[in-house]
């Protein structure tokens, strides 16, 4: 009876919660250091998916490319794909986002320096090359191009999110531009014709390259010489 009483006195009271063991691999860590972990895991796993995306979809195009080959190529299962991404379009835009809305935010930075436009063109020819010609962002763009008459939806995402942002400050160099005198005044409506050896470097590159090889540098500055040619207004 003394036995069953100490017993019950070294029991909590009723409704006390009981002491619970740490879990295993918890041991020695500190307050967030566990999410922050699966945070990390999370970012790696996305990142292998937009890769893999990007892989696939330069592979076989937007219409012939499964999320069950970018998953295998990821190494991840397809449900996770849809942790990340709502469906394949989603992944898509997401691809252009991550890979080109740097190099827009960089020029919308140098459209608003009050600069020679000349000085401003050996920059940006530069930018292009080396951050987008001579990167997997060229595989992007150039899926737009293939793609897009037949997605509309993903034409008007690179439109809105890329495009549009880039003709605005080509725009507004030009404006700048022709109010010094440097450049036609008509050229400030087409800004178009400034991105246009980008474009025809891209193309060239994917149907082209391996007949005659294009000089992209070469080809830009020569293109700069011509928009500064001296010429009479008409």
């Amino acid at each position: 009876m003394a036995r069953t009483a100490k017993h019950r006195a070294n029991r909590p009271a009723s409704g006390a919660a009981s002491p619970r063991r740490a879990p295993s691999g918890s041991r020695g860590l500190t307050a967030g250091e566990r999410p922050g972990a699966r945070a990390k895991r999370s970012a790696e796993r996305r990142d292998a998916i937009l890769a893999a995306a990007l892989d696939e979809f330069a592979a076989r195009g937007f219409a012939a490319t499964r999320l069950d080959d970018v998953a295998r190529r990821a190494d991840v299962a397809k449900g996770t794909i849809y942790l990340h991404f709502a469906d394949k379009e989603t992944l898509f835009q997401e691809l252009i986002r991550m890979e080109l809305s740097p190099v827009v935010a960089a020029l919308e930075n140098v459209s608003h320096a009050d600069i020679p436009f000349r000085a401003v063109t050996g920059q940006l020819i530069e930018v292009f090359v080396r951050e987008i010609f001579e990167t997997r962002r060229k595989d992007v763009i150039r899926l737009v191009i293939t793609e897009g008459p037949r997605f509309p939806k993903l034409a008007e995402f690179y439109y809105r999110e890329v495009l549009s942002r880039i003709i605005a400050a080509v725009r507004s160099l030009l404006r700048r531009a022709a109010a010094r005198g440097e450049i036609p005044e008509r050229l400030v409506d087409f800004p178009q014709i400034v991105a246009a050896p980008g474009l025809v470097a891209i193309v060239w590159n994917g149907l082209f390259e391996r007949f005659e090889p294009l000089d992209v540098r070469k080809m830009m500055k020569t293109h700069v010489e011509l928009l500064f040619a001296p010429r009479r207004e008409k």
